[in-house]
């Protein structure tokens, strides 16, 4: 293992789009998933914990919140269920996107996706960003590196000129490795524990429709039937939910018209995700996002933000923001009272939001 990253903390810039308290304790949701917006949970002094765009969050086994920010200052902030702040650290991850908490024999380990899309901090109010090397790390709860994963083409997967920017992983329960190559070539990689590799499936340019990924930007466990585990890849671009087997076989494709969709969350039966854009006329809108969620049975039963879900002959109508308590809705976490914490890409700077369960 390597030496902990060293916390760094430093003047940051003010929120652009402070909370907004007109929304501050508005019930959304719908049916039995409804919620009040608590959009001061986690607001910190950005002049000693500054971020940038919040991408995603975990909640460990102490109960702590975890935020993957691309503030290269303290890309990681540990929580309470509170909102106070436990912790902030690193500086190794200037394009950090994609967070994974996994268990292993007792240990949890943090693995970090870092897309190679980084914005440039000497000018934090220009919204240019730049493309530099994808990567995915494995760290230790200290930020202890353990290994890094880097670009397929360095062991043969992919041909010369191949990108890969990586935004998210999956860890099976032998220690598989799941990762989602979402701004890059759009290919699932499977490696095992170590980061040897096993093989890939998907692509952008896939012939068969089931494989096809148009922006591959989550792969997600899907555990909610132990005796058959799958894989949940995010096909954002197609507003869908693909499922695999573990090795990678087709299984059915769910899609949600309109919502443009982030990782899937599993939590009990049921499924959560950020949704970034609102597609109109075919196109994504910014600053439209909100929250979706599923069944067991692939209905969606409630979209915190969004309009309520609408059914016809057995399928669903096309879904857009209707509260704007949220620009642009990357991440979700599930905590144990079944309240959500909503984490923003290109939210203005602004720290996550709780949705209390009701």
């Amino acid at each position: 293992m390597g030496a902990a990253f060293p916390a760094l903390h430093a003047v940051g810039s003010a929120p652009l789009y402070p909370p907004d308290s007109k929304v501050n304790g508005e019930i959304v949701g719908h049916g039995d998933f409804r919620y009040r917006v608590d959009t001061h949970w986690g607001q910190l002094d950005p002049q000693k914990v500054p971020i940038d765009n919040c991408h995603e969050m975990v909640i460990d086994s102490k109960g702590r919140i975890i935020l993957l920010t691309d503030e290269p200052r303290n890309n990681l902030i540990f929580y309470d269920q509170s909102g106070n702040l436990l912790d902030a650290f690193c500086n190794r991850f200037p394009g950090g996107h994609g967070l994974t908490l996994n268990d292993e024999g007792g240990e949890e380990f943090l693995y970090v996706t870092d897309s190679g899309w980084f914005h440039d901090h000497k000018h934090p109010n220009d919204w240019k960003y730049f493309s530099g090397n994808g990567f995915v790390s494995k760290i230790t709860m200290k930020g202890e590196l353990v290994f890094n994963l880097g670009h397929p083409q360095t062991i043969g997967v992919y041909e010369k000129g191949m990108p890969f920017k990586p935004s998210e992983t999956a860890i099976a329960p032998n220690g598989d490795i799941y990762v989602a190559d979402g701004y890059g070539s759009c290919y699932i990689i499977q490696y095992d524990q170590y980061g040897r590799y096993i093989r890939h499936f998907g692509g952008r340019n896939n012939s068969d429709p089931n494989y096809q990924l148009k922006t591959a930007h989550g792969v997600t466990l899907d555990t909610r039937n132990p005796d058959e585990l799958q894989l949940i890849v995010t096909s954002r671009e197609e507003c869908s939910f693909k499922f695999y087997t573990l090795e990678g076989r087709y299984k059915k494709t769910v899609t949600i018209p309109g919502a443009m969709v982030n990782r899937a969350v599993i939590h009990g039966k049921n499924l959560y995700a950020g949704v970034c854009w609102s597609q109109i006329d075919g196109k994504a809108k910014a600053g439209t996002g909100y929250i979706t969620i599923l069944d067991e049975n692939d209905r969606v039963v409630s979209n915190p933000g969004g309009q309520a879900p609408r059914y016809k002959n057995g399928e669903l109508s096309h879904q857009i923001q209707e509260v704007p308590f949220l620009r642009h809705g990357h991440d979700v976490c599930v905590d144990q009272d079944e309240n959500i914490y909503v984490c923003q890409w290109n939210g203005g700077r602004t720290y996550p939001m709780k949705l209390e369960r009701i």
